[in-house]
């Protein structure tokens, strides 16, 4: 199983923005793409310009199918316009 963490800092006049592109991104790819075990949005209890989505896969092989998705590519190609900063990407591999 691979698990993604991916934290995003959104300006804050560009947040309502982000979240319907991101909900409708989580919509998408839990209806669609094969291998996804959960694919979800979190705001920050403090911040609420931070913005995460917390994903789980069955390997590999379907995250990279989920990154070469249409509705993935169009979502994140948006993205940029609407960080305060760059992101952080982790992606985890279950050991137990």
């Amino acid at each position: 199983m691979i698990k993604v963490v991916a934290k995003n800092y959104i300006k804050a006049d560009k947040l309502s923005e982000f979240l319907t592109i991101a909900k409708q991104l989580v919509k998408d790819t839990n209806e669609k793409d094969a291998g996804c075990i959960r694919y979800e949005l979190f705001q920050d209890t403090s911040d609420s310009k931070i913005l995460t989505i917390i994903e789980e896969w069955d390997d590999m092989k379907s995250l990279n199918e989920h990154m070469q998705a249409k509705h993935f590519k169009e979502a994140t190609s948006a993205f940029p316009d609407f960080l305060e900063k760059p992101g952080e990407v982790n992606l985890y591999e279950k050991l137990a």
